[in-house]
């Protein structure tokens, strides 16, 4: 009966709901950022979203460390286990505090070695914008990690509206102050940047102050701020770490790929990077989901109920598809106007781009969700390490290698590794989906 479950549909949908809002600013404000910078050239446009690929395995550690949290502190809500529930939530926001901190420090002192290490072959003045942007972004490592740590306290207990309304104020910050930096200012490069370093620490602030109302169920406690508990945080590196490997070595993965792409020079990184963009978009609802998919497996993890388990992760990936579908079909319908928005690009470059959307587009219809939504629920249920080997083990063997036979050997450039992709989404399916069937994963949950 829907009131014997943990989550009625309308608390499903409370809790997707602002997820979507959150994901869909994120991208929106990316695209918002390319197609403002894009009015300063396409070697700014080219150094800002190679950045951003290096940007990318960075926040991946700190989202993965969040859903490291979110997993552990969502079994706790779901064993009715309160005070276990706010001990994690206090060591995830100090880890999450560290762990920005050593990234800013790295970026920061070898942000040429990084940029030379993965796009040495690119031009002398897409690689002077990328080092501006990567400079001035890496300051805000700390705060991003710090607004990661929060929202997942906040999403563990199924309240994703504070997280929302905080990304909101956050990405308002963010365009208005691109706006003001890039057209009023004529800051270039650096009126991204400073832009995304002022919202973040705005966000950061606000979330866990927000946080620490001793008037919720779950809140920040001072003593788990600065006790250290290393039970609880090897609990939360059980998650995070497998997730953090597969997850950083997917985005370094990418990083592999798009410098095979600057190979051909800029037209074909341009077009990937508005491509990458729009191709996001695409993607905002099955976010959203896979967000929502840690809350509410682990919480019936924690509750101890493998059948509202698999109720959950089939009523989520159905809702993914029929959502994602109605997504990323308008995209296409509507390619030609979207691209439109990225001026002083070439034509060669707006023909490639669409190539790229369509593929992505079309064929996310199909199988992202079972790609990328599912292996969530298996995270959620302690299955960690048979998601890390196979979303490592596909990326090394479909998507680089597959990159580098397409797009470097054969010299199919960005098509090529656009195909290598979907190949590596084919082989994460034929994994994630059997061992969900198989029930496997339930000898891997048992809660604390």
């Amino acid at each position: 009966m829907e009131q014997q479950r943990l989550f009625s549909n309308q608390k499903l949908i409370r809790l997707i709901i602002p997820l979507v809002i959150e994901q869909g600013l994120t991208i929106l404000v990316g695209m918002c950022d390319g197609v403002m910078v894009s009015s300063v050239g396409e070697a700014a446009i080219s150094g800002v979203s190679l950045v951003d690929m290096i940007n990318a395995v960075v926040l991946t550690l700190f989202a993965a460390l969040a859903t490291g949290g979110a997993v552990v502190t969502s079994q706790f809500l779901g064993a009715q286990q309160m005070e276990k529930a706010r001990r994690s939530a206090g060591q995830l926001v100090w880890m999450a505090a560290g762990l920005g901190m050593a990234a800013m420090i790295l970026c920061l002192v070898f942000a040429k070695g990084l940029l030379r290490l993965f796009f040495g072959s690119i031009d002398a003045d897409v690689m002077a914008a990328g080092l501006l942007y990567l400079r001035i972004t890496a300051l805000s490592f700390p705060f991003i990690a710090l607004y990661n740590a929060g929202a997942a306290i906040f999403r563990s207990v199924g309240n994703s509206k504070v997280s929302m309304k905080v990304s909101v104020l956050m990405n308002i910050i963010n365009v208005v102050g691109n706006a003001v930096c890039i057209f009023a200012l004529k800051m270039g490069v650096a009126g991204v940047a400073v832009p995304t370093l002022i919202s973040r620490a705005v966000a950061a602030v606000l979330i866990l102050v927000l946080a620490a109302n001793p008037r919720q169920e779950l809140y920040l406690q001072r003593e788990s701020l600065f006790r250290l508990d290393r039970r609880m945080m090897g609990s939360i590196l059980h998650i995070g770490i497998p997730s953090a490997c597969e997850n950083s070595f997917f985005q370094l993965g990418r990083l592999v790929v798009v410098s095979m792409i600057a190979l051909f020079g800029t037209t074909q990184t341009s077009a990937n990077a508005v491509a990458n963009t729009l191709d996001s978009v695409g993607i905002i609802i099955g976010q959203a989901m896979s967000l929502a998919m840690v809350t509410v497996v682990g919480q019936s993890v924690g509750a101890g109920d493998p059948e509202q388990v698999k109720y959950y992760v089939k009523k989520l990936i159905g809702w993914s598809y029929v959502l994602m579908g109605i997504c990323n079909l308008l995209i296409i319908l509507f390619i030609d106007p979207l691209i439109g928005l990225y001026s002083s690009l070439s034509p060669e470059t707006v023909l490639l781009a669409r190539r790229l959307v369509l593929i992505h587009s079309s064929f996310a219809i199909l199988m992202w969700p079972v790609a990328f939504v599912l292996p969530n629920a298996l995270r959620a249920a302690n299955d960690v390490r048979f998601t890390m080997w196979v979303g490592v083990g596909s990326m090394m063997a479909f998507r680089i290698a597959g990159s580098w036979i397409l797009c470097v050997q054969l010299g199919w450039g960005a098509i090529g590794v656009w195909i290598a992709m979907i190949i590596d989404w084919v082989c994460r399916i034929s994994f994630f989906v059997p061992r969900m069937l198989s029930g496997k994963w339930q000898s891997k949950y048992v809660p604390d």
